[in-house]
């Protein structure tokens, strides 16, 4: 049954008082995305049964696939970071790896305790940025999306780099085609991604899982070696190892700490991504979450144990993790396997900064922070602009660099740890204020221990790395953050002019002036004049005429036909001095509006709408050039008449 709704009469004014809606962000185009576009979370959709966008989303272990392959990867580069930077206190040096990845883990078990404190507290995603918004004001909640936004970029170029760099050390004949290498694996991930996370995550589901399976039988079969099977992989290459060092420094220390950390990268995709899960969303990316911290813990530490148990000894051109699978499983084909799933993880690596980006794009733009149409998804809920502008920057860096994985290394990792650190301290100011929730002392202590460890390995990484590229990234974030404001600001500039949150006027009927450009009569011209008269009180026609004996003779001719056609509307020349369609008319218009302050004039322009793409390059276009020189200098609505041609 249909209802209609008559409000009482009010006039325009603030609405106010305790029953008042909060006021409307600002928006040009459809409404941005509010917390029901972020699907089932504490306040989403029931159960997966009764969500009719289930499919599209993620269960735990599909959330692994998804957004876990950068941090699984990070075992391929995280110990062996360790042992280069320890190899140069020689052999004394490589001792301390088991010690280093003990604490790199315990790192990690905050981290993820953490994170998973962030995802029953934040279950619409977004994680540092949204604890930093609700607990450290906007400029941290900004740096933090900035600090997230440039990793997410950056882990992908240096995913791409890395898969197409092992590929090329197999098949050296490949290095000189590495760039269009890197853009083919980074056009398929982008694909993928368009159809979907679910599809997503089962492509890479397999991969993900012969890369875990792989280490974890290294690892266990490592285990029960009492020395190498095999070193064919490092001979004949030359040690970094260094000379007669017998003592090994705080800051050394310090420096393998915060290199080694780099395997932690990838541990917040999940709390960013809480909205791609399926209900009950928050407790499937908590399971996550724990799954992916368990078994990225286990790897690391085991392949620091076989380090030590093999006294592996880092050298150049051969991995570390090929060493190890060379020492534990024979130069044989369960080596090529480890190698081939490692590049094949590596490159796909970056499918969690697709997962994770795209996301936070959205909330930023729900927050006016990035153009609303981040905001917007598809039937498989999917961020479409997000993943695109994803892969457009993305493809810029890897053109800038030229496929090159080491232009690119000295950038990454900084924003993580700038997000882990504003992140702990915000869950420390958030249990702060949480006064009645168990536990909420032990809890602040251990974000706050988190927060000194993520804060010191991130000014580490940044001093070290500081004169290799890292002081791009120092700029960068602020420049990204006056980014943010200034969209903002354009956003509550166009609230303003909209007069959002407020009751609006009645509406009321003014006088109606619409112009009708002409060129020539058709059929299209008989609709668009029917359109205006049943449109406008006053409808006029409109023509430019040029001093030209062949355009004057073209004028003639149509001024003599419409005479004969009497439409019952009139034909106005705007003679013009030179050949421009848009400028005469725009300045008719502008005069109009001056002579009639309080008519609504309406310029209708009549268009063919062609039934085939390609026949649009035979249209002359001149209903564009006419709308862009209105809409420039005058304030009149702009309607343009599509007439479509049947095939």
């Amino acid at each position: 049954m249909s209802m209609v709704w008559k409000p009482t009469g009010r006039s325009a004014r603030q609405v106010t008082g305790p029953t008042a809606p909060p006021p409307a962000p600002a928006h040009t185009g459809p409404p941005p995305p509010g917390p029901a576009l972020y699907g089932p979370g504490s306040s989403g959709p029931g159960p997966s049964g009764t969500d009719p966008d289930a499919r599209h989303r993620l269960t735990s272990v599909q959330g692994l696939a998804a957004l876990s392959l950068d941090a699984m990867a990070s075992v391929a580069y995280g110990p062996e970071s360790v042992v280069l930077v320890l190899a140069a206190a020689g052999a004394y040096g490589l001792g301390f790896t088991l010690p280093v990845t003990l604490a790199i883990a315990a790192l990690l078990a905050v981290l993820v305790a953490s994170y998973r404190q962030v995802i029953a507290a934040f279950p619409n995603g977004g994680g540092s940025y949204a604890v930093a918004r609700a607990h450290l004001g906007r400029r941290t909640a900004l740096t933090a999306a900035a600090s997230l936004v440039l990793d997410y970029v950056l882990n992908v170029a240096v995913s791409v780099t890395a898969g197409v760099a092992a590929l090329t050390s197999a098949f050296p004949a490949l290095y000189g085609r590495r760039m269009w290498l890197c853009l083919a694996v980074l056009v398929l991930v982008t694909a993928i991604n368009l159809r979907g996370i679910v599809n997503s995550a089962k492509a890479f589901l397999l991969p993900t899982a012969v890369f875990v399976g792989s280490i974890l039988a290294l690892v266990v079969v490592g285990l029960f070696r009492d020395a190498p099977v095999s070193t064919a992989s490092a001979d004949g290459h030359a040690s970094v190892l260094a000379d007669n060092a017998t003592s090994v420094g705080a800051l050394l220390l310090l420096k393998a700490f915060a290199a080694g950390c780099s395997a932690l990268t990838g541990v917040e995709a999940v709390a960013n991504a809480v909205p791609s899960f399926r209900a009950p969303a928050a407790k499937r990316a908590q399971r996550t979450e724990v799954a992916l911290g368990a078994l990225l813990g286990v790897m690391l530490i085991g392949l620091s144990v076989l380090i030590g148990r093999f006294h592996l000894q880092p050298v150049e051109g051969v991995t570390v993790l090929a060493q190890l699978a060379d020492a534990a499983l024979g130069h044989n084909w369960a080596f090529y396997v480890v190698q081939f799933a490692t590049m094949l993880l590596l490159a796909l690596a970056a499918n969690t900064s697709f997962g994770g980006l795209p996301v936070l794009m959205g909330l930023l733009a729900r927050d006016n922070y990035l153009p609303h149409v981040f905001g917007l998804k598809d039937d498989r809920q999917v961020h479409r602009h997000g993943v695109l502008a994803l892969a457009a920057v993305a493809a810029a860096l890897l053109v800038f660099s030229g496929g090159d994985v080491n232009t690119l290394v000295p950038l990454f990792a900084i924003g993580v740890f700038v997000g882990f650190t504003i992140c702990q301290v915000g869950m420390v100011r958030h249990w702060r204020q949480e006064r009645s929730a168990p536990g909420r002392r032990g809890k602040a202590a251990l974000n706050g221990f988190g927060a000194l460890l993520t804060g010191v390995a991130a000014v580490v990484v940044t001093a070290t790395k500081f004169t290799e590229g890292a002081w791009l990234i120092v700029v960068a974030l602020p420049v990204l953050v006056l980014v943010f404001e200034a969209v903002h600001r354009a956003y509550a500039r166009i609230a303003d002019r909209l007069r959002l949150g407020r009751v609006p006027e009645q509406p009321h009927r003014d006088r109606s002036l619409v112009v009708v450009p002409v060129s020539h009569l058709s059929r299209l011209t008989c609709e668009a004049l029917n359109a205006a008269v049943s449109l406008g009180d006053e409808v006029v026609a409109v023509t430019v005429t040029y001093d030209s004996s062949e355009d004057r003779r073209a004028a003639e001719s149509l001024r003599r036909d419409w005479e004969l056609w009497n439409p019952g509307v009139d034909l106005l020349e705007l003679p013009s001095a030179t050949r421009t369609v848009g400028r005469p008319i725009a300045a008719y218009v502008r005069g109009l509006g001056d002579r009639h302050p309080r008519a609504r004039v309406t310029v209708l322009i009549p268009e063919v709408e062609p039934a085939h793409l390609w026949q649009r390059l035979l249209q002359n276009q001149r209903g564009a050039v006419v709308a862009h020189a209105v809409r420039r200098t005058t304030d009149a609505t702009i309607c343009r008449l599509r007439f479509r041609v049947s095939a």
